[in-house]
């Protein structure tokens, strides 16, 4: 299987989308001029391209297409193909309306902006097969081409009679029967059960809260309808070209597809990354989802597809990304694995709904910041790619994830619709980073043998096999942390008796969990020393021989949960019924570390500091808005400062980045 080392051929690739359509020819020549300028080594082209490709039903002109790559070609830059099936021309909505998405009213989506199509429509599916037969005959042998790239964000969703037909046929596969359907989905309730295949509809708007297991089950089918467009596109043109690797662009933690199924099926997992420049925490963000994509990617290199060079236009007030901030974003995503840092986009769009989003090669042209930037990011680059590419990163921290667990938690009639998944998640990862660790992410079915530390921040839906894959886990000496409402549920999104599982209850010390009690927003909770937010349970600890089996690490103080304990640690495993504040969960995620003999990158960073270990080398990163002086110890070279001698000492400059390999 081709990988993303057959693309980068020891470089880090560099570059961004293209989309030379939108300019006169003789602007081409100026692109790359400047590419070439910068070290951009790699350009995305094609991704909207099907109404300049296929301008009527039929047609293809490709002749502009074959004077581009040729171009490139011939000044070094490499070519990520793309299929340009995320958009239909306007006219495939006129001629087959079929093909155009419904909502949940069963209004039709129109053209007009972007990815206007029913991925259950076998009309789409037909021109998207065509087009891709007829791109990756022509191009799959080229020698600019390094990599395809099949359609684009994947997240249109369709409740169209189309996909009611075809949801149908995935649920029987599933299910088997109407009966196990039945009951999987608990249609006792509110006299929901049905009796034929043909009453099966999609959740569409309903008088009231729609079957939680109805809507569960919609969105596993939603991702996999939409893979089933995915791999038909890829085996086209592995097809043609076996050599070379293909993948699609995952969106920063996106709900619509089950990220871990998606990258199974990639050859190189990359992802969409927009932090926002204003959120002081957006570098633990970058970090977080570079650990997922990282882990997505099996531990190997992945690809940032998209960032933004400056301002992203995605709705609010939209800011630039101050000085600096582009090059340390850039340099952190090679920490934490990359392989590719490219952008959305290379030159800055005129017209159009995204003229305001930022490019490499933005508005002010080549005098301008944006551009003065790239050229720094090129350059170091360029220094770092013969040390780093291929390199991995070690972690024996996991942060346990599963969108099927993410769904049911968004389900209609929850407890608290203050309760967000990605928040609780976000939390979690954010004090083992400022704790100074670099976590994985895994499934709860992964195979958990090779950390220390097991973290699950919140799973309410956990399988059978989940559960005793957690079990064997702290059976074989590993250390577990979970928070609060986690194996609630089964598969079926059915509540377990006694509120958790009673596998885990054991392995907890729970004897039960009486009652839930969610928070409001801005509500807190006392507990010994530090503040309860989101969510707090009223448990019982379960008793051996009249005592309690698990030890109380903080109980509840006020309130209907007085003394009640609030974190429990049984042996290895440990539970949180509520979130502590940043300031109590940073120190005691450290603590269980340390006792699991996990220990951070480098200690004693600053407030602000990253350290991340990426092969032999060592990254540092101020987050910071002042310079800081960070303690080193030993003697390293700075390959970003042609190899200056570091001792003891070193300061970072607002924003500033160090990567360190240790003397000989």
């Amino acid at each position: 299987m081709p990988t993303l080392h057959d693309a980068t051929r020891g470089r880090i690739l560099f570059g961004g989308d293209y989309n030379p359509e939108q300019w006169p020819e003789e602007v081409w020549a100026e692109d790359v001029r400047l590419m070439k300028n910068a070290g951009v080594n790699s350009v995305t082209v094609g991704v909207f391209s099907w109404a300049r490709i296929e301008p009527r039903p039929g047609v293809r002109d490709f002749d502009w297409l074959d004077r581009l790559l040729e171009l490139l070609h011939t000044n070094g830059i490499g070519v990520v193909l793309a299929t340009p099936t995320s958009t239909p021309p306007p006219w495939m909505g006129s001629l087959h309306p079929e093909t155009l998405p419904r909502d949940e009213n069963g209004e039709i989506v129109w053209w007009g902006s972007r990815q206007q199509f029913c991925p259950s429509s076998p009309t789409y599916r037909h021109y998207a097969a065509a087009i891709t037969e007829d791109l990756a005959a022509r191009y799959g042998g080229h020698p600019a081409l390094t990599m395809w790239h099949i359609n684009n964000e994947y997240c249109t969703h369709c409740w169209c009679d189309t996909t009611a037909q075809h949801f149908r046929l995935w649920l029987h596969d599933r299910h088997g029967s109407l009966d196990h359907l039945n009951s999987a989905w608990g249609t006792a309730f509110w006299s929901q059960r049905y009796d034929s295949w043909d009453e099966v509809i999609p959740p569409r708007r309903a008088q009231y809260l729609r079957n939680p297991g109805q809507t569960l089950d919609f969105k596993r089918f939603t991702s996999d309808a939409l893979l089933e467009c995915y791999t038909a596109e890829r085996d086209i043109v592995a097809r043609h070209s076996p050599h070379l690797p293909v993948t699609t662009n995952f969106m920063s933690l996106w709900t619509g597809q089950d990220g871990w199924k998606w990258a199974a099926h990639e050859d190189v997992v990359s992802v969409d990354i927009y932090p926002d420049p204003k959120d002081p925490l957006g570098g633990q963000y970058n970090a977080m989802i570079g650990d997922l994509t990282r882990s997505q990617a099996r531990g190997g290199p992945w690809m940032v597809m998209e960032q933004a060079a400056g301002a992203v236009k995605s709705g609010g007030v939209s800011r630039p990304k101050p000085r600096g901030l582009n090059r340390l974003w850039s340099l952190q995503s090679v920490a934490h694995g990359a392989d590719a840092v490219c952008y959305f986009q290379w030159r800055q769009s005129r017209q159009g709904a995204e003229k305001f989003h930022s490019g490499m090669l933005g508005h002010a042209g080549e005098a301008g910041r944006s551009y003065h930037e790239i050229l720094h990011i090129g350059a170091d680059l360029a220094v770092l790619a013969p040390q780093v590419t291929g390199t991995q990163v070690r972690s024996q921290i996991a942060v346990l994830h599963d969108w099927n667990s993410w769904w049911a938690d968004q389900q209609d009639g929850r407890l608290s619709d203050h309760l967000d998944y990605t928040d609780v998640l976000r939390a979690w990862h954010r004090a083992l980073w400022e704790a100074g660790h670099t976590p994985s992410f895994a499934h709860p079915e992964h195979d958990l043998g090779g950390y220390r530390l097991v973290v699950v921040p919140h799973l309410y839906l956990l399988t059978d096999p989940a559960v005793e894959n957690l079990l064997a886990y702290v059976q074989g000496g590993g250390t577990l942390v979970c928070g609060f409402m986690t194996g609630v549920a089964d598969e079926v999104d059915r509540v377990r008796e006694g509120g958790m599982d009673a596998r885990l209850r054991e392995l907890f010390g729970l004897a039960t969990v009486h009652e839930w009690w969610p928070l409001e927003v801005g509500e807190s909770v006392g507990c010994d020393g530090f503040l309860g937010t989101v969510w707090s349970e009223e448990v019982e600890l379960a008793l051996t021989a009249g005592r309690p089996g698990a030890e109380t690490i903080a109980s509840y103080r006020g309130g209907e949960l007085d003394g009640l304990p609030a974190v429990t640690r049984n042996g290895h495993a440990w539970y949180l019924s509520t979130l502590p504040e940043p300031a109590a969960l940073r120190p005691l995620l450290a603590r269980i570390a340390d006792t699991a003999g996990v220990v951070p990158a480098l200690e004693g960073l600053p407030p602000g500091v990253e350290a991340v270990r990426r092969g032999d080398l060592l990254f540092l990163l101020n987050h910071g808005l002042l310079p800081v002086t960070v303690t080193v110890p030993g003697t390293h070279h700075d390959l970003l400062l042609a190899g200056a001698e570091v001792q003891g000492t070193l300061t970072l400059e607002r924003h500033g980045v160090a990567v360190l390999r240790e003397a000989a």
